[in-house]
């Protein structure tokens, strides 16, 4: 059995090599041609811990890397599936794309698995009219992991698999048991494509409770994260943490997909994703409030830490600090702040520095956006200092919370 997993970004990638390290034939599948030859020679594409080792793993077991699609027995579609500001609906143009290759070169028998997140009723609408009398069976795997522990959550996570008949979801489970330890649950592909979005729809809710809460607090003078810690004392509360907005490809992506296709029906999603939204925005007042206080006049005394979206890894989709960074460049377009995270090598934002040291002794106020460890371990650096974490990380004198 050859599987052929298409899109080598940090979904696709991480999945390939697991299943090849794993035993299974795969060919990795790409369009963009300068990544497959990285690839086929160093493997270095992004930074995830274990990764290294898993490529090598894999390569031992004889992955390939191509450009070109292959005739397979099973297609994983592992591809990006933004969303269109101006409706909030899905984009499917990647899915649908790569699918057609898929039915260009595939056999009849053959499993297509849509990997990628979608909205309820994708597969339907624009997926199955590409197949029409063809004997080629659909499937939908939803991804389920994270950036920074990746390859743990890839085997232990339970995982959900939508398929037509008993017999392709059965196939499919097989493969994903070979290295998945978690529960295989098989449903209808309906509901295993709104079962993801809803996960992510649940804790994007959640987290606007909390920056809710957060800017509630502010204004009364209370202490947000000692009223979260006590309120989730209670057996059924789980607060999660306020923060300086929602990034990834995830959680501030998915609920635009059912706000998008059930306008009349979601007016509490929506609210939640203008609540996270709204987060760089409070973000700068509250720089303000800070300058204000401290005397400091100049933007460009002021570093933001971090611009990825989590901490300790290098992906910066959707990330709050580019958010915020917007707002600036309407704003002080001509003092902007300096830009500094350990894990982003290349010049990517105006005023990036690549140094911590030039960093901290080129600023007066740090602005914590991601907690990255390096800082973590060493809140020391940040003395005399005055600071605004936005991650609740740093515990010195002189720092300000949301």
């Amino acid at each position: 059995m050859l599987v052929n997993v298409i899109g080598m970004g940090y979904i696709g990638l991480p999945t390939a090599l697991m299943m090849a390290s794993h035993g299974v034939n795969v060919i990795g599948t790409d369009y963009n041609k300068k990544l497959i030859e990285q690839l086929q020679t160093t493997g270095k594409v992004f930074e995830e811990k274990g990764l290294s080792e898993l490529f090598d793993e894999a390569r031992r077991k004889g992955i390939r890397f191509s450009d070109q699609y292959q005739k397979a027995d099973i297609y994983i579609v592992s591809v990006p599936t933004p969303y269109l500001k101006k409706s909030r609906k899905i984009d499917p143009k990647y899915v649908i794309a790569a699918c057609k290759s898929v039915l260009e070169i595939c056999a009849d028998g053959a499993i297509l698995v849509v990997e990628s997140t979608i909205s309820p009723g994708t597969i339907d609408h624009c997926v199955r009219p590409l197949i029409g009398e063809r004997r080629v069976h659909l499937a939908h795997a939803p991804e389920r992991i994270i950036p920074g522990n990746m390859l743990q959550e890839l085997i232990h996570n339970s995982r959900t698999i939508g398929a037509d008949d008993p017999e392709t979801a059965e196939t499919v489970k097989d493969l994903y048991a070979s290295f998945c330890k978690g529960e295989i649950v098989l449903t209808n592909i309906r509901t295993a494509e709104m079962s993801k979005v809803v996960e992510n729809t649940f804790r994007d809710i959640n987290i606007a409770f909390a920056n809710e809460l957060t800017k509630i607090c502010h204004e009364a003078g209370m202490d947000v994260y000692e009223v979260i810690r006590i309120a989730n004392r209670h057996p059924r509360v789980n607060i999660l943490n306020p923060g300086p907005g929602v990034g990834g490809h995830c959680i501030s992506v998915d609920p635009w997909f059912l706000v998008g296709d059930f306008p009349n029906l979601t007016p509490l999603i929506h609210a939640a994703r203008n609540v996270n939204d709204s987060m760089p925005e409070y973000v700068y007042k509250r720089i303000r409030e800070i300058m204000t206080e401290k005397d400091i006049e100049d933007f460009s005394r002021v570093g933001l830490y971090g611009l990825t979206y989590k901490e300790d890894v290098d992906d910066t989709r959707e990330s709050p600090t580019l958010q915020l960074l917007d707002i600036l460049r309407h704003k002080h377009a001509d003092k902007m702040p300096l830009v500094y995270d350990p894990f982003i090598k290349t010049d990517m934002v105006q005023n990036q520095v690549h140094n911590l040291s030039d960093f901290l002794s080129n600023t007066d106020l740090v602005v914590i956006m991601v907690g990255h460890s390096e800082l973590k371990n060493q809140p020391e650096l940040l003395n005399g200092k005055a600071v605004l974490d936005t991650r609740n990380v740093i515990f010195t004198e002189d720092v300000y919370r949301l």
